[in-house]
């Protein structure tokens, strides 16, 4: 359901438009007829966006150049704050927060500054609470606790809401949505896309013995539309499908493909070896783990997300992993000429 409370005049700025959620979001809003603005960096690449990058407007700089934003804000009536940086490992920590935290506090400032009518910001589950038990859902409400096992991306996603709250109290209008483990085509060697292509190949040993909420990527963009329309200022919205075991995201995902599943159970002692290992490996080589071991908590434990908010605040609608995961397969089947590194999008 498109934004139908946004005047035809209305200029969008979409930060991290040239990203997973941020390229959906903007092809939809193209396609309702939106003008849109996107603010990237030189260096990236618009594959992900397909015709439309033709479509849009471009603001080029840098989330923590401050100045850049500010222009960028120029003549914007709303705003999608969906660029981030994603990290499970432990280095770079400094870059972590210049993006997610400082980075987030310049795009609300700039809003304000410029006179932004609205902001929605993208946020993550991983800034939710955990309850005490793992049986308790989670939700908007789940009081955050600082604790060792947070892994810093959680951390910066949960302070880059507190950015978010300190200009909702300097005068900016903002909501906060909280995607679940979000799922689309994107691109190869890139957020789930790894989980994805590893099942396709068969190149995955077996399912870790936790569980998580996902979420199709369409979804999501459509409930950043809706809390953009509908949400209240300064609330939080969980935009998830399903609580599901990872061996059911798996077998679904290899369903979708025609491949077999993985049968295995995956003991929590070997997934935890194996962050270690690569978390170590990836230190020699200056390079981002392809497992962390906050990863490695995160995947033993089941954890469980309730979107009544969304749904009844928001009006927003979920489609089953099921359908998601064949949507996927029909798109990677389907892409002409693809190849390493090209976007199936």
């Amino acid at each position: 359901m498109p934004d139908t409370h946004r005047a035809p005049d209305t200029t969008i700025l979409v930060t991290g438009a040239t990203g997973l959620v941020g390229s959906t979001l903007t092809r939809q809003l193209v396609r309702d007829g939106a003008d849109v603005r996107i603010f990237h960096r030189p260096s990236s690449s618009m594959d992900l966006l397909g015709p439309v990058a033709d479509r849009v407007d471009r603001a080029e700089g840098d989330l923590r150049d401050a100045r850049s934003v500010l222009r960028a804000m120029e003549g914007v009536d709303r705003v999608y704050h969906a660029a981030a940086r994603v990290q499970f490992g432990t280095a770079d920590r400094d870059a972590l927060r210049a993006v997610n935290v400082d980075g987030t506090g310049h795009v609300m400032d700039a809003a304000r500054r410029a006179g932004v009518d609205r902001v929605v910001h993208t946020s993550s589950m991983a800034a939710f609470g955990r309850p005490l038990h793992t049986t308790d859902p989670i939700d908007e409400e789940t009081p955050w606790r600082d604790a060792p096992h947070r892994s810093d991306y959680a951390t910066s996603k949960y302070d880059s809401e507190l950015e978010v709250h300190r200009a909702i109290a300097e005068g900016l209008d903002a909501v906060i949505v909280n995607p679940a483990l979000v799922f689309g085509v994107g691109r190869p060697g890139e957020g789930t896309r790894r989980i994805v292509d590893a099942v396709r190949r068969q190149q995955v040993p077996g399912a870790p013995p936790g569980g998580t909420s996902v979420c199709d990527v369409e979804d999501v963009a459509m409930g950043m539309q809706r809390a953009m329309a509908e949400g209240a200022t300064g609330r939080r919205y969980f935009l998830g499908s399903e609580n599901l075991s990872w061996k059911t995201i798996l077998a679904t995902l290899a369903g979708a493909f025609g491949v077999p599943a993985p049968r295995r159970t995956l003991p929590a002692a070997l997934l935890q070896t194996g962050a270690v290992l690569a978390e170590a490996f990836a230190f020699l080589t200056r390079t981002d783990p392809v497992f962390s071991r906050s990863l490695a908590r995160t995947a033993i434990h089941t954890f469980r997300y309730d979107n009544q908010r969304a749904r009844e605040e928001l009006d927003c609608r979920f489609r089953p992993f099921e359908a998601t995961a064949h949507r996927i397969a029909g798109r990677i089947a389907n892409a002409p000429g693809r190849t390493r590194g090209r976007a199936d999008w």
